[in-house]
């Protein structure tokens, strides 16, 4: 294993071809901010230290995560500048230099790349690879030995000569550079035309002291992709998409529409269970084993237990315990919960209520405020009214209390154990523990009536 190692992530820059007011790096890939995919695969390599190089008042600093070290870049322009900027928070050993808009880098590229370079005993090691088009990229030339002579830039391809232009290896720009010799050999690189210091001059830099430059080459070509646009961002999406859904069925999932599936960074779920087509999971989601997800589910920040069944439901910041039941077309909101074997069924909104073990609102239901017993059953249509116009108040069913259908409870409330309602009451006051509440008009028939509304007419 190599020793601890330095990374640098170049993070500067507003992206204007996003046409956003947001950094470019923080645009999400899959819910998670595309420099938080790169620190990540960095910290899972084994990383030292991580520093994350910004431009003042780009917001960026702000949302990194806890532990990375910030590197303000407040003058030059280029690769070259950008990295000059870490110089005071970087330490000795080898630094390995990455970008911030390229999410797809993975742990195995960083890991591999610092094992080669010590390995070999570089003083610089490139990341290349020849399964790209290699249009517009630098050619890695390199000697008789192996070793890289020089990256040839093919941005003005008519002065580079054919020889060079038919090279397919091509640098990824990321790389490994003990750290002495970096910022050395930057200090010497001249700026070009535009008033730019590059991090490519440090190549010939070091070839003329002697020193050896190797390359590390990949076969995953998708690691290469940097984000500049939206489309871009697409793309990024989709490969990022697609390791993250193989990831999880590597693990016990099954998805049965992948393509239709949307799975994000954070999610996880438990092995045996299924994913139905155009199912969303969002946010922290958490799913247990042996459930059925979907299909046209999407679940945001939400917890679900083992063996649970959630068919066509939205949920946010809910949680469902194992063995529950829940939809079709159910919407669970914040400060859910639905305990074990519960069932929420076809039109039932929950909000910030708890539902009790084995309970069950079947249908047509709105329960908001509400604490709703063990056993207790909520007849079609029951609702709890919980705003008086200034302030939420709770309703309470007590265990194995049953409602009749077009049960209106109005908050504050408490229906006892074992208690019912009759069909149709609006109950204002509370139900003793096996009493039957009953609060309605008595019915009054008018013999006649079709009869005179017809001569009305």
């Amino acid at each position: 294993m190599a020793a601890p190692f330095t990374v640098l992530i170049m993070a500067a820059g507003q992206g204007t071809r996003m046409r956003s007011h947001t950094a470019k790096v923080l645009h999400e890939v899959c819910g998670k901010p595309m420099v938080e995919w790169v620190i990540d695969a960095a910290r899972a390599a084994g990383a030292g230290r991580v520093v994350c190089i910004t431009r003042p008042g780009d917001g960026v600093a702000e949302r990194l995560p806890e532990g990375v070290l910030v590197a303000e870049q407040r003058e030059g322009e280029g690769t070259g500048a950008a990295v000059l900027a870490a110089r005071d928070v970087v330490e000795d050993g080898a630094v390995v230099i990455l970008s911030g808009d390229t999410p797809l880098v993975t742990a195995e590229h960083v890991r591999g790349l610092v094992e080669a370079h010590a390995s070999e005993a570089a003083q610089v090691t490139i990341l290349t690879t020849e399964e790209l088009d290699p249009a517009g990229y630098g050619r890695i030339v390199r000697g008789g030995a192996g070793q890289v002579e020089r990256i040839v830039e093919t941005k003005y391809p008519d002065s580079v000569p054919t020889q060079e232009l038919a090279i397919r290896e091509i640098n990824l720009g990321t790389y490994v550079v003990d750290a002495p010799l970096l910022f050395d050999a930057l200090d010497g690189v001249p700026l070009d035309d535009n008033g730019e210091r590059y991090l490519t001059g440090v190549v010939p830099a070091v070839r003329d002291r002697g020193g050896l430059v190797s390359a590390f080459t990949t076969a995953d070509a998708a690691i290469a992709l940097g984000v500049n646009d939206r489309a871009g961002l697409m793309e990024a999406e989709r490969l990022a998409q697609q390791r993250l859904i193989h990831d999880h069925a590597e693990r016990g999932v099954s998805f049965l529409s992948p393509g239709t599936t949307r799975v994000e960074a954070a999610v996880t779920i438990g092995s045996d269970t299924t994913i139905a087509q155009g199912v969303s999971l969002l946010g922290a989601t958490e799913i247990g084993e042996g459930c059925e997800i979907g299909p046209h589910s999407t679940l945001h920040d939400t917890r679900v237990g083992d063996r649970t069944v959630v068919l066509h439901t939205y949920a946010t910041g809910a949680e469902v315990h194992g063995g529950a039941r829940i939809g079709p077309f159910a919407y669970l909101r914040p400060g859910t919960v639905i305990r074990a074997n519960a069932k929420v069924g076809t039109f039932v909104e929950v909000k910030n209520s708890d539902v009790g073990e084995g309970a069950k609102v079947p249908h047509l239901s709105y329960i908001g405020d509400a604490d709703v017993g063990d056993g207790a059953n909520l007849g079609a249509s029951t609702i709890t009214a919980n705003y008086d116009g200034r302030k939420k108040h709770r309703t309470k069913l007590g265990k194995s209390a049953k409602t009749g259908i077009h049960t209106s409870l109005v908050a504050p409330v408490h229906v006892g154990d074992r208690a019912y309602t009759g069909a149709g009451s609006v109950i204002t006051g509370d139900v003793p523990d096996g009493a039957l509440g009953i609060a309605r008009e008595k019915q009054k028939n008018i013999e006649g009536y079709a009869d005179r509304v017809e001569e009305d007419s």
